[in-house]
């Protein structure tokens, strides 16, 4: 088996502990990936210090450049990065394929930062005095990724801090760690001077290492809501700029007046996609009145249908949940649920290994005090609730301590125009299940969905990777010149005002 290795300063560099990566369609090891400690994380944090020196001081012009052939690469290696991530994530090839284009909106982005960092100038604020602004880049900035999108949600993060000036170092997920490796080599290839960007691997110990180095000025993190807690808690602590995602409860609202058929398919997208192991997936679909069971029977037939199997296998629609503790998690929520009084309408439980399998689940008479309800499950398994109404519908959205994204299906703008305004959730989609807005917006979302200020890419990204100046200028007399026309004598004591 290979040694995945970190890579830091352009080298590859191994450590004293390993993990073992599995491929979850077999249960199969692949590789053995390196662990770091504080030695690997501070040597980390210690070469992109020293390249941010160099880096900041780089035209945007040729972070530009730098960040239109990384995105060029990125293209190129579609395919390889998407084996990568099949092979140890287990999502089906063609949404591994997805997630890296999404995430090359995020470098096209960046690919015009110049606009992004233009300032403010203001002439004549007061009698000769000018007034300005502009963004500089932090030092040195970290990101800690979850495993369930290896390539898209890194590529949110680093391409916008290394186009504003900044160096970073990367920890992804231990169970998913080689495509951020090839990122690395296609940085490097793209000219990216050696440690702008670094990966480090490892468990928790890397992550408070890394959260907590004094040479760390912010902290990106995606992630679940206790872990989101716990980054924003320690690393504001240590004086850092911190923007934190967590987890999910996405409703998606179903009126009658919806096309029931349209609704079905984009919410069974949504629902069992990547093995519902996403952070926008639709876990709550809530039948509005007359709705509920033909939705109902509709989200069935097509939770039967789907093909489950290896994601490597072209015939398959979703793979497998990443390791047996998902698997057992997500039984357990089934399990649960079932003996609380709720109708396992198509059950995915009990499929055949080898592979982390749990096929589509679909529960209704689910009431909100059940813990498939209240907790995110993370995996195949999409509960219906009831409402009579619309406002009853947001009422329900609202009461959920989640507040990422939701969707309502309706042929009625009036209706959707109500919904989008009273929901507290950050991403709203109107006859769209997963409303991740593209890259020139920025994602994120409210309540224990988000912890921190900044919402991620986007706009939001880069005032998050950057911090203001604000100038003011006068110009005096000087021997060789003539002198403004207002210019002072002398100061003042008061406290200055316009003239």
């Amino acid at each position: 088996m290979s040694l995945i290795q970190h890579r830091i300063d352009g080298f590859r560099t191994g450590g004293s502990a390993t993990l073992t990566v599995r491929d979850p369609a077999t249960e199969k090891a692949v590789g053995e990936v390196a662990l770091a400690g504080e030695e690997e994380v501070g040597a980390a944090v210690a070469a992109a210090a020293r390249a941010f020196d160099a880096w900041q001081d780089v035209s945007q012009a040729r972070r530009a450049r730098i960040m239109f052939a990384f995105r060029d690469l990125l293209e190129r290696h579609e395919d390889e990065l998407a084996r990568l991530v099949t092979a140890e994530h287990g999502k089906v090839l063609d949404d591994a394929r997805g997630e890296i284009v999404r995430g090359r909106e995020a470098v096209e982005f960046a690919c015009g930062i110049p606009q992004q960092l233009k300032g403010e100038y203001s002439d004549q604020v007061s009698a000769g005095v000018d007034a300005y602004s502009f963004r500089q880049p932090l030092g040195v900035c970290a990101g800690v990724v979850p495993f369930n999108f290896p390539v898209m949600v890194p590529l949110w993060m680093h391409p916008i801090a290394i186009a504003c000036g900044n160096a970073f170092v990367l920890k992804p997920s231990e169970r998913v760690p080689s495509a951020s490796n090839l990122i690395a080599d296609l940085y490097a290839e793209a000219g990216l001077p050696d440690g702008v960007f670094n990966v480090v691997h490892g468990d928790r110990r890397a992550v408070d290492a890394l959260i907590t180095h004094p040479d760390v000025a912010a902290v990106s993190f995606v992630g679940s809501t206790p872990v989101a807690r716990h980054v924003h808690a320690a690393a504001t602590r240590a004086g850092k700029r911190v923007q934190a995602l967590g987890g999910a409860k996405n409703h998606a609202v179903v009126l009658p007046d919806a096309d029931l058929d349209l609704a079905a398919a984009q919410i069974t997208a949504a629902a069992y996609g990547s093995a519902g192991q996403r952070c926008m997936a639709v876990s709550v679909a809530v039948a509005v009145g007359e709705a509920a069971d033909p939705l109902v029977e509709r989200l069935a037939s097509r939770a039967r249908a789907l093909r489950v199997g290896p994601g490597a296998d072209p015939g398959s629609e979703m793979g497998p949940l990443i390791g047996d503790d998902a698997r057992t998690r997500v039984v357990a929520h089934v399990d649960a649920a079932e003996a609380a009084g709720a109708e396992v309408v198509v059950d995915g439980r009990g499929l055949p290994g080898p592979g982390f399998y749990v096929g589509p689940c679909l529960l209704d008479g689910v009431s909100t005090a059940m813990a498939a309800y209240r907790e995110e499950i993370f995996g195949p398994v999409l509960i219906v609730l009831r409402a009579d109404s619309l406002d009853e519908a947001v009422a329900l959205v609202n009461a959920n301590p989640y507040g990422n994204g939701t969707a309502i299906f309706t042929s009625s703008g009036e209706a959707a125009r109500h919904f989008q305004r009273r929901v507290h959730v950050g991403m709203i989609g109107v006859n769209v299940p997963i409303p991740a807005p593209m890259a020139f917006y920025s994602f994120g979302g409210w309540k224990a969905s988000l912890f921190g200020d900044a919402h991620v890419h986007g706009p939001e990204g880069v005032r998050f990777y950057t911090r203001a100046k604000a100038i003011t200028t006068r110009w005096p007399r000087s021997p060789a010149g003539s002198a403004p026309a207002a210019a002072p004598s002398a100061g003042e004591l008061a406290f200055p005002t316009a003239t």
